[in-house]
């Protein structure tokens, strides 16, 4: 067996408490489906289509939920098949009517192949009489995009809530929960990660620190929510760095990773919107931190992520960006396939 920083990286194996999938490098497939019925459910039944001009409806059950879903990991990249198909049964009632109307939902195509805001979304009606069209029309326009938007947060859950711990960790698991843990690392990928973060001058303390302001825009082809993990959740933080990354992600609490070159503390967090943290590297005088504001901005084909730095040493300026851009930006796209389409 290979040993620690010997010979070819791809063959360095760490100890594992469950010796399986080392690296992530083996193709690892989870079943979705059960989980996905019960998500398309708590998701759909119950669901309140309003409109005060017309009326409401209700979906009361799903008749049919026919296909497949299944997660995949290859190298601690994630990639999602799914493929549905959907009936779903409806009742409602015109404002100042008390018939009650009755009717269905087809969902043909619910898959990776198709973005759901484009989805084939047809109704039906069993009622007769005054008042059908009228209510099927409601349940065709108000329903079908209140419908597509909840399948959207299938997607998103499915991307993110039932992948999580999908990219396993490769060290022995340390006490304090699964942000604590190692993934596997050549020795001589790690220490490059750091040593390029902190080849910098220490600036003098006791002198006024010139400061300056970050601004940047990136755009990513995957949902906010999706983002937002990928630099909140510990197991895809240490996959996208390559290295330990310790999170405690709640207000006040504070992270480091790439070898604590990187740390900081969590200011805010909003989900899907907006991140705050006090963020340093190493080597900048102790106890220096910017402030650094992460606001996502989902769009229909893409998330973009505008990002303010603010009180960076003016010295540093130009390294912190090249930082941002190779260690932040462009590890998360190549890691998890966020520059390829949006599924």
């Amino acid at each position: 067996m290979a040993k620690w920083g010997e010979g070819d990286p791809r063959w360095i194996v760490e100890d594992r408490p469950d010796a399986t999938n080392v690296n992530n490098w083996h193709w690892t497939e989870k079943n979705a489906a059960a989980w996905s019925k019960k998500k398309l459910e708590s998701l759909l039944v119950g669901l309140v289509i309003d409109d005060e001009k017309v009326g409401r409806g209700e979906i009361t059950k799903i008749d049919k939920c026919d296909g497949d879903a299944s997660a995949n990991n290859r190298k601690a990249k994630l990639i999602f098949f799914y493929e549905w198909d959907l009936r779903l049964e409806w009742k409602g009632k015109l404002n100042g009517s008390d018939a009650e109307h009755h009717g269905t939902v087809e969902v043909p195509n619910l898959s990776d192949e198709n973005d759901e805001s484009d989805l084939d979304i047809s109704v039906q009606i069993k009622s007769t009489g005054a008042g059908t069209e009228v209510m099927k029309e409601m349940m065709r326009k108000k329903g079908a995009e209140i419908i597509r938007k909840k399948l959207g947060e299938y997607v998103t859950a499915l991307k993110t809530e039932f992948t999580t711990g999908m990219i396993l960790p490769s060290n022995k698991q340390q006490s304090g929960g699964a942000n604590n843990v190692k993934p596997t690392v050549t020795k001589t990928q790690f220490n490059n990660a750091a040593n390029n973060l902190s080849r910098m001058e220490k600036l003098d303390i006791g002198v006024k620190l010139s400061t300056l302001t970050h601004n940047d825009t990136q755009q990513f082809k995957c949902t906010a929510q999706e983002l937002y993990n990928a630099l909140t959740v510990g197991e895809m933080v240490q996959a996208f760095t390559g290295g330990p990354a310790k999170l405690a992600t709640e207000k006040g609490g504070a992270f480091s990773l790439l070898g604590g070159n990187i740390s900081g503390t969590f200011q805010e967090l909003s989900p899907a919107t907006r991140l705050v943290q006090q963020w340093r590297l190493k080597s900048w005088p102790e106890g220096h931190h910017s402030t650094v504001t992460l606001e996502f901005d989902q769009k229909d084909d893409c998330t973009e992520l505008r990002l303010t730095q603010t009180e960076v040493p003016a010295s540093e300026l130009e390294r912190t960006k090249q930082g941002w851009q190779r260690y932040y930006w462009d590890a998360i796209r190549r890691t998890f396939g966020f520059g390829a389409a949006l599924l």
